[in-house]
């Protein structure tokens, strides 16, 4: 047997969450403020309502907010870290209650483990998570442990990820390519091309996932930074199928070698640790889409975070496992600057909306876990924003795939290309909407400061006739898997500070989605 499906049933306490009982799944409960469940106000004191290619989305403010606690661990004996690096709702759990509460199971994965101080064999994995969300509109301030019952979340299992022929995969730093399977591109849908591996010796399939869709019969595809590479596995997680992107995007050395380290930025192609961390599907036509985290080498991409052009591609996966994948779109997209140290703020997930319109969360790097002073706690950028393709050019099979020929030379965008129209949209940091839930931004770094890593979304029917273009944007921290009681493939470790995995929910106002697609991809 090639693979392993680990799991445990852990029974919680949600507040604060530790091991010890646990929600009953689709029963009320009572937190320690009262307040009701509502489909139909909205939040308080921060309604934002913004226009894209002449249709009006609302944010109504944040209706949820739960956490799972640093020292948690897995079925394995990790620290149950890094969750927020991607999320989805499995397939057919989400839940409408008539008490106005809604059950579900999200799967999370979380990227390559403990790796401040460097990377380490950690297999990848992803788990899953049930929760009961009862949204809170009111306007009074919730306090801490209150606001926690709003979303209430409880371990179930774990799946690990395994290479072909059942090996570990590992969350080492790519030293070493294993060399393309026989067949590949044309004679094969699924023969892989060239593969990350660990080292010479070491010949483990690596993996930083930052990206995550469930699919409707079950399998999974992941984003990696590595490559940048998109795989496909079962339900048990067994690697089906990758998807290698157009020479533009690859990690390619001044002699046109692909080197996949993450530690050393290329000659051309994405740079260290700015793979796929976007990875969003239309389930309607089966296109997958996958955003860079920011700009290539070769666009003006380094670490100095100068140049706001990303690309975005699509794949027709409709018959993925008898035709190997289609490259059907590829798109500029510009990211957001800030305006004090002109620097780009990276983008950390995607989200299809509609046809042509998606949501991107970009973010800067202060908040819980960014290691500062409580003087520089303050974040200044976290968003759930929304960009349009529909007057972008589609750049797919032209030129720029080409890495000698950059679409934005320089940080400078071709005047042939035009990109993607990008606005402001969900603000995580509003001050009063963190209030009502016992948040706050900047000052003391406590379990109470929002997280500094914001890396997921995935989206849920609101279900109610009064706001049938509402929807519930789930959205989860990485948390950089920091602990003071943490255990790593088996060590314990101590890493100074804890910080916990934070979720939150919005509700928001999509009218351009197609009635029942959201449905459709989350199978309900």
């Amino acid at each position: 047997m090639f693979f392993l499906r680990l799991f445990q049933i852990i029974v919680v306490s949600l507040l604060p969450f530790n091991v010890q009982s646990s929600p009953v799944i689709g029963e009320s409960f009572s937190p320690g403020r009262s307040f009701a469940a509502s489909r139909t106000a909205s939040a308080a004191s921060s309604t934002v309502s913004v226009a894209l290619g002449g249709v009006t989305y609302v944010n109504k403010g944040i209706v949820g907010f739960g956490l799972i606690l640093s020292n948690f661990t897995d079925s394995l004996g990790d620290t149950l870290g890094g969750i927020g690096s991607a999320i989805a709702f499995k397939q057919a759990t989400w839940k409408s209650l008539s008490n106005g509460s809604y059950t579900g199971t999200l799967v999370v994965h979380p990227d390559r483990g403990f790796n401040v101080i460097s990377t380490v064999d950690y297999r990848a994995r992803q788990h899953d998570i049930n929760f009961v969300f009862t949204p809170y509109t009111g306007t009074e301030d919730l306090d801490f442990e209150s606001a926690q019952k709003t979303l209430q979340l409880a371990y179930v299992e774990t799946t690990l990820q395994f290479d072909r022929g059942g090996g570990n995969t590992s969350g080492l730093d790519a030293l070493a390519i294993r060399p393309a399977e026989s067949g590949f591109p044309d004679a094969d849908a699924l023969a892989d091309p060239e593969m990350p591996i660990a080292n010479a010796t070491y010949q483990h399939l690596t993996i930083d996932a930052e990206g995550m869709i469930a699919a409707s019969d079950g399998s999974y595809w992941v984003s990696d930074e590595y490559g940048p590479y998109i795989y496909h596995f079962t339900a048990n997680g067994s690697l089906i199928q990758t998807i290698q992107p157009p020479d533009a995007f690859l990690p390619l050395d001044s002699h046109g070698n692909v080197d996949f380290t993450s530690v050393v930025n290329p000659t051309t192609g994405r740079a260290g640790n700015t793979g796929f961390e976007g990875l969003t599907l239309d389930a309607s036509s089966n296109v997958l889409y996958a955003m860079l985290q920011a700009a290539t080498i070769q666009d003006g991409g380094d670490d100095d975070d100068t140049s706001l052009y990303t690309r975005m591609v699509a794949y027709d996966i409709a018959d993925a496992t008898i035709t190997r994948p289609t490259l059907v779109g590829e798109w500029v997209v510009p990211l957001p600057v800030s305006t004090s140290k002109s620097k780009t703020r990276k983008c950390s997930e995607i989200h299809f909306v509609s046809e042509n319109v998606f949501l991107a969360l970009s973010r800067d790097g202060n908040g819980n876990g960014a290691g500062t002073s409580s003087s520089d706690t303050t974040s200044k950028y976290k968003q759930a924003d929304l960009f349009s393709i529909v007057n972008a050019t589609n750049i797919a099979g032209s030129k720029f795939d080409d890495p000698s020929n950059p679409v934005a030379p320089n940080g400078v965008l071709d005047e042939s290309v035009a990109p993607a129209t990008y606005v402001s949209f969900v603000n995580y940091i509003d001050d009063d909407q963190l209030a009502r839930f016992g948040l706050h931004n900047g000052g003391d770094e406590d379990s109470t400061l929002v997280n500094e890593k914001w890396e997921s979304l995935a989206l849920a029917p609101v279900n109610d006739s009064a706001n049938p273009d509402d929807y519930f944007l789930f959205t989860a921290s990485d948390n950089d898997f920091l602990t003071e009681d943490g255990i790593s493939i088996g060590v314990p470790y101590n890493a100074g500070v804890n910080v916990d995995n934070q979720f939150l929910v919005f509700q928001v106002t999509l009218p351009s989605v197609s009635p029942g697609s959201v449905q459709l991809a989350i199978g309900v």
